[in-house]
């Protein structure tokens, strides 16, 4: 297992130093080490701070497959938050908070708030009919952190696909900075060459989100997902060359890394009805990490279960252990933490998956997945150029 290295080498961390560089009132995890040359003095006096967050890209995917600047600057690696999906370690990105903070753990999470195991991206119920809130009302009760943005001493601005740029979501966690919606890599591309030159020190926080779907559907190293990092490559490149005499401090990293899980290492709780018998809820989180809510007096049950029929695939952790231990950063642990989490993870070992299926909910397979405390899951890049 891969943990977290929020004393110095997470995402967390970097946030620590971007903050700290754009006059951010601290946060409460310490800057990045010594080791990563990249100190909040030197970076903030550079006009234009870019963190480019190019969504899955696994710092061994980069190292493997990648070209040009970023395969040249490739090298120094960070860890992910816990667990290493897009639900948690974006909102760390736009908060500076690690998941014990802001509490948002996976794709799928209970929330008593709506009494529904709901999509937190999207902000829809699992199965079932929208939500009776607006998405203001929804936003303001489900969140209670704030972004990043309006405690800079500079400008902020959020590059953001145009399918997602004005969401609920991205609206929350977008407050203090003004966002721009992009059509394709070669407009988010174009939009940024020209924010940099826009006068005046800012901070510009780019996403790109293509790597990850292409990586679900085909697979990391598929033909496909080589393709597209290659164009995202190439793109880069063909930005670096407008950057001279823009005084930018250019970041890229990911969310997250992937790995591969084929379909005869999925689990199926289906196949598993005295499983299933002893969980209240469905299951949360992500395929690996489930968060599993359980009957009262189910523990022990539970666990025997695991240990006899699921111990090639699964390991079973209290949920309290993870959060004593660490596995979502320092605390506090926000107060509805342990509710968004359940009595017990099931973490996936090697390449193993888990999955529920619920009536009514179309039925797909993801060959790339992520979530789990692999090395190809939990170590992203950190790749650093002024220009």
């Amino acid at each position: 297992m891969i943990r977290p290295d929020y004393a110095g080498g997470s995402i967390a961390n970097l946030m620590r130093t971007i903050g700290d560089a754009c006059g951010v009132p601290a946060l409460p995890q310490a800057p990045l080490a010594a080791r990563y040359r990249l100190e909040a003095r030197a970076l903030a006096r550079a006009r234009n701070i870019v963190l480019f967050v190019v969504d899955g890209l696994g710092a061994r995917q980069l190292e493997a497959n990648g070209s040009g600047a970023l395969r040249e600057h490739a090298g120094m690696r960070l860890s992910s938050v816990f667990p290493s999906t897009t639900a948690a370690a974006i909102p760390t990105f736009m908060t500076g908070l690690p998941p014990a903070r802001h509490a948002l753990t996976g794709w799928h999470m209970w929330l008593e708030e709506q009494q529904a195991v709901t999509a937190i991206l999207p902000l829809t119920p699992r199965v079932g009919q929208p939500f009776a809130e607006t998405p203001a009302q929804l936003t303001a009760k489900l969140f209670d952190h704030q972004p990043l943005y309006p405690g800079m001493h500079r400008p902020a601005w959020v590059l953001s696909p145009r399918e997602i740029a004005f969401s609920p979501f991205n609206t929350f966690h977008s407050r203090g900075a003004d966002t721009l919606a992009y059509a394709d890599l070669d407009g988010l591309m174009q939009t940024l060459s020209g924010l940099v030159r826009v006068p005046g020190k800012k901070f510009i926080y780019a996403y790109w989100p293509l790597l990850d779907s292409v990586a679900h559907r085909f697979g990391t190293d598929s033909k496909e997902a080589r393709a597209t990092l290659a164009a995202f490559c190439t793109a880069f490149d063909a930005l670096l060359e407008t950057l001279p005499g823009s005084d930018t401090a250019l970041l890229v990293t990911a969310d997250h890394g992937f790995i591969d899980s084929p379909e005869r290492r999925l689990v199926l709780l289906d196949d598993h009805p005295e499983l299933a018998a002893l969980l209240a809820r469905p299951l949360c989180g992500e395929q690996r990490v489930a968060w599993c809510y359980l009957k009262p007096g189910a523990a022990g049950d539970f666990q025997r279960y695991v240990a006899r029929y699921l111990a090639e695939s699964a390991e079973a952790v209290p949920c309290a252990q993870l959060i004593d231990d660490g596995w979502f950063g320092p605390g506090p642990a926000h107060p509805r933490l342990a509710s968004r989490i359940g009595d017990f993870a099931l973490i996936m070992r090697d390449n193993w998956t888990i999955k529920d299926w619920l009536p009514g909910e179309r039925r797909h397979a993801l060959i790339g997945v992520h979530g789990g405390v692999s090395a190809d899951e939990m170590e992203v890049p950190l790749v650093s150029i002024r220009v």
